[in-house]
């Protein structure tokens, strides 16, 4: 079977329904993935929905061809959070956004995840922005009021909310609205609001001003793909308001199109069990995890063994599972040179609703049986075992022969004065560098974790 003979279906949100993806044109396949808000470090969650629509856009070059596809993410850099950011630190927004966009990248690429065609940034797309919040104005679905222009919900009542399955009166019901006296219906969102002369504005026919969250993907998405495209991804906790007001938006605006054909929403994220929150100690970013000695190859596998539709769950024990599979797959095909294309297995389960789990079991049995080259070829389908990510692995082993000799001898002398103290302490500090410590009569064994940090060892 043929790359060109694999039939995609895809989860379609809108439709709640797992349907055959056929592009609108397949010479040229269009996707847009809301991006991150530029004012931190990316946080493990905002690095699933990175990394699940890194391998949907491996599947649709690997199908369609590397040149027929098209994907935009956009960064938001013009948001009330980076305004507090930069009042709080005293740094100019402009150094902000551009540190942590490029933090974004950085952090990114150490996870495998190549870079999209088109990374449009909101305040490049101002202009257009405004021509299409005017367009609104003019054809009734928009309103301006004391510097502020709302969409109004009322003028596409009945499809709004269709995304989510919710219906309007519910959502005002249930909501937690911004209430304000120049709505019309507490429902109604932001198009465009005034700014101080402390903030970020540009001017506009409803005088100095910046665009509110949602408008600057309907315009981005119009200008690099078009009225009409084939996917539009992200996590489920952006399904409303952010995707529901992009839709009402962008398809008032341009009736005659359909917008987004296919959405696909990923689930959330986990730590050890728990919804990751910084109260409750669980919260890293991708560059803590990095920096604590996680490869970013073993970060990413974590990720593809959890069906994106399925919450997942990071935790420390399928971090050292997954680099122990990746030594193993590495060793394997040393050398190797990989097939010519990846197993028929391996893209069929991606194919199937991008079942990257069931990917990654087809990858078990090909180590198993042996077939390094296509193990390598099916692998790198998935953004794993590439040169770019193998340098964790090919590093220098650490000697920690003297390390285990010390806890060794200082266990001895321990056995003959009863005091134990200096070996609690040793292996403690042998803990916290990310050692697991195996003690026997005959010697000491250190066995680096996935977390193992050497610059530890080296006050001991």
């Amino acid at each position: 079977m043929g790359t060109k003979d694999i039939v995609i279906k895809l989860h379609n949100t809108k439709t709640r329904k797992k349907e055959v993806f056929e592009p609108i044109d397949a010479s040229n396949v269009r996707m847009y993935v809301c991006g991150p808000t530029v004012y931190d470090r990316a946080h493990l969650g905002n690095a699933r929905p990175v990394v699940v629509f890194d391998v949907l856009y491996r599947l649709l070059r690997e199908v369609y061809g590397a040149d027929q596809v098209t994907y935009a993410r956009n960064f938001t850099d013009v948001d009330d959070k980076i305004n507090a950011r930069a009042a709080e630190s005293g740094r100019p927004i402009g150094d902000i956004t551009a540190e942590t966009t490029q933090w974004f990248l950085d952090d990114m690429g150490e996870l495998g995840a190549l870079q999209p065609n088109h990374m449009p940034r909101a305040t490049e797309y101002i202009p257009q922005m405004v021509a299409m919040i005017e367009d609104l104005i003019a054809k009734g679905h928009a309103y301006a009021a004391e510097g502020h222009v709302l969409f109004a919900v009322d003028s596409w009542k009945d499809r709004y909310g269709n995304l989510s399955g919710r219906s309007v009166d519910d959502m005002i019901a249930g909501a937690r609205v911004e209430v304000a006296p120049y709505k019309k219906n507490p429902m109604d969102f932001v198009l465009w609001k005034p700014s101080t002369e402390d903030l970020p504005g540009w001017d506009s026919p409803w005088g100095r001003g910046r665009p509110g969250w949602h408008i600057e993907c309907s315009a981005m998405s119009y200008e690099l793909l078009g009225e009409t495209f084939d996917i539009h991804g992200g996590g489920n906790d952006l399904m409303f308001p952010h995707h529901e007001n992009e839709i009402a938006q962008s398809c008032c605006a341009h009736p005659e199109g359909d917008f987004a054909r296919f959405w696909l929403h990923n689930e959330m994220l986990q730590v050890e069990g728990k919804k990751m929150s910084k109260s409750l100690g669980n919260f890293f970013t991708v560059r803590d995890l990095l920096d604590q000695g996680y490869p970013g190859e073993v970060i990413r596998l974590v990720f593809l063994q959890t069906h994106y539709r399925k919450p997942m769950d990071w935790t420390d024990k399928k971090a050292k599972e997954a680099e122990a599979t990746l030594r193993k797959w590495r060793a394997l095909t040393a050398g190797i040179e990989p097939a010519s294309s990846a197993a028929a297995a391996v893209l069929e389960a991606l194919a199937d609703d991008l079942n990257s789990a069931g990917a990654i079991a087809e990858l078990h049995k090909l180590a198993a049986a042996g077939d390094a080259a296509g193990l390598l070829a099916s692998a790198r389908m998935l953004g794993l075992l590439t040169e770019e990510l193998g340098a964790w692995a090919s590093a220098p082993a650490i000697d920690l022969s003297a390390f285990e000799e010390k806890l060794f001898e200082t266990r001895k002398k321990a056995m003959e004065s009863k005091d134990f103290s200096e070996v609690d302490r040793l292996k403690a500090a042998y803990v916290e560098a990310g050692l697991e410590v195996r003690m026997s009569k005959t010697g000491v064994e250190l066995v680096p974790g996935a977390g193992f940090d050497p610059a530890k060892l080296g006050v001991l």
